[in-house]
């Protein structure tokens, strides 16, 4: 596995590219930087690879950068866009606004041959790969327009036809990189065809921009999906190119930006990172249902959950352990000890695991973060009545046991904010027999005499009724809870009643005596 010789803090980035909401999967690499920058004193870039005109949207920019300030994933540097102030010296840090430094690496590119224009139509390329067939090159893409006059290229220009601009690969030989996750990588350069680093548009393609961003801000260690380990030869040869010929700090110097920091590394090392997979074994994906961040934060999961677990979608310590706080997260962490076998995103732990989070919360700061919950299920208005607002401060504890997302809470005590009680006919069948009858007639008006509307003075009326009338403190206690909440099932119904008033549930209980069966003749 690679070692680092340098005692310079490491530089990691999370690039992505905006077209979408937030993946889970991209998420996790950028939490894997993370925690390498913050357990080495490093540094914790964000990027923003937007060059992809036709995909990429200022939403989707702000939409994934809110995911990470979601996470508490704070970038050290980067754009100011979500929570976190724009920070850091080395930017821009949206990959549009450094078109003049990609631009200038293809010129010199070209200037010293080891980039060239090629012309050929999609048509054309298409029958050069199926003429290379089942070759050894396997119909990669090494020959056409490399070696063309200038002759040659004017005539296809007063043709018409737009080059792109590929660099140069070796028509054999060996490239190999050590990487975290997998050790020692090899791939033939007989198999890796010249690549376009410039669109017939000029704008630059992701093996430049990538490349080129990377080197020019220090970066030092790469952390990313294992989709992207075939294009690390190309880049490992960018590398070579673009530092070993001076290219890019030639190019650097002729757009003003500032040179490469202060022990910013000549090779970048790797670490490719496991796919996620959903339970049925294939890639993660649209076809196991929303699988952005957003969506699972709008589903109750609440970010410590989230964060633990997706440290735990192909890492472990090495141990039994699966509940870390963030603090020691960053301090067991390690690449060296990603599983690079496929991690299976198993929904069913994480929201066992949110449900332990959420248990480990002060009941203050749960009650504030179920307010969005109770008002994604409608049962409170934005901004919150203040009298609302007490109910969930009240009933956040009672919960706090019987819950595994924010949003199971609203559902369980949605009777307390509703104006019309919706009745579980099971429940009102079950507890409100003909028995029911004595129970609530001396319950009730033993209620509406209370003194005191506490949990401590209204157990004590369920007490008296339980020996007065010989009976299980289940059935003395259901029938009220049945027609206090329209079910069976509620908080501790004492502290439940204590944060309703008094009146409202004398009330229900008078209201509602007449769904108890009559006895039979």
């Amino acid at each position: 596995m690679p070692q680092s010789t340098s005692s310079t803090p490491p530089r990691l980035r999370f690039c992505p590219a905006p077209s979408g909401w937030l993946h889970v999967g991209s998420a996790r690499a950028a939490l894997f930087n993370w925690l390498v920058a913050r357990r080495d004193g490093g540094a914790f870039v964000l990027r923003i690879e937007d060059t992809d005109a036709e995909r990429a949207t200022m939403e989707s920019a702000v939409g994934m950068m809110e995911g990470l300030a979601w996470l508490g994933l704070e970038w050290d540097e980067g754009p100011a866009i979500g929570r976190f102030e724009q920070r850091g010296a080395l930017g821009p840090y949206l990959q549009s606004q450094r078109r003049d430094l990609h631009e200038s690496v293809v010129r010199l590119l070209l200037r010293d041959g080891h980039a060239y224009e090629a012309f050929e139509t999609a048509e054309e390329l298409q029958a050069q790969r199926e003429a290379a067939g089942g070759g050894a090159r396997g119909g990669v893409y090494k020959t056409g327009h490399r070696d063309l006059t200038e002759e040659q290229r004017q005539a296809l220009r007063d043709e018409g036809r737009t080059p792109v601009i590929r660099v140069r690969t070796p028509d054999a030989g060996t490239v190999s990189f050590d990487d975290h996750v997998r050790g020692e990588v090899s791939f033939e350069w007989d198999q890796i065809g010249d690549f376009v680093i410039s669109r017939a548009d000029g704008s630059p393609t992701y093996m430049l921009a990538n490349i080129v961003d990377d080197l020019a801000q220090g970066i030092s260690l790469v952390a990313r999906g294992e989709d992207l380990l075939s294009a690390t030869p190309r880049q490992v040869l960018m590398t070579q190119v673009l530092l070993d010929t001076g290219i890019l700090a030639e190019a650097l110097d002729q757009v003003g930006y500032p040179v490469r920091p202060d022990g910013a590394p000549d090779r970048l090392t790797y670490a490719h990172l496991p796919l996620l997979i959903g339970e049925d074994k294939k890639k993660l994906s649209k076809r196991h249902g929303d699988v952005s961040l957003e969506s699972y934060a709008r589903a109750g999961i609440i970010p410590e959950a989230m964060v633990n677990f997706l440290a735990l979608c192909g890492w472990s310590a090495g141990d039994d352990r699966e509940e870390y706080p963030v603090d020691e997260l960053i301090e067991a962490f390690s690449l060296d000890r990603v599983n690079p076998a496929p991690a299976v995103f198993d929904n069913t732990k994480l929201r066992s695991m949110n449900g332990s989070a959420i248990r480990a919360l002060e009941p203050e700061d749960l009650a504030e973060r179920l307010v969005p919950a109770f008002q994604r299920a409608e049962l409170v208005g934005d901004p919150v009545d203040p009298s609302d607002r007490d109910l969930i401060r009240g009933f956040a504890p009672l919960v706090q046991q019987r819950i595994d997302t924010l949003d199971d809470a609203p559902p369980f005590v949605s009777f307390a904010f509703a104006d019309e009680i919706e009745w579980d006919e099971k429940a009102v069948k079950k507890w409100l027999k003909p028995a029911a009858g004595p129970v609530l007639d001396r319950i009730t008006p033993a209620l509406a005499g209370l003194d005191a509307w506490t949990a401590e003075s209204i157990m004590p009326v369920f007490e008296e009724a339980k020996e007065a009338l010989d009976l299980g403190m289940g059935k003395v206690m259901q029938p009220v809870r049945v027609l206090v909440t329209g079910t069976a099932v509620s908080p501790p119904l004492p502290e439940t009643l204590e944060l309703l008033d008094q009146q409202w549930v004398v009330d229900r209980l008078v209201s509602g005596r007449d769904r108890v069966a009559a006895p039979a003749d």
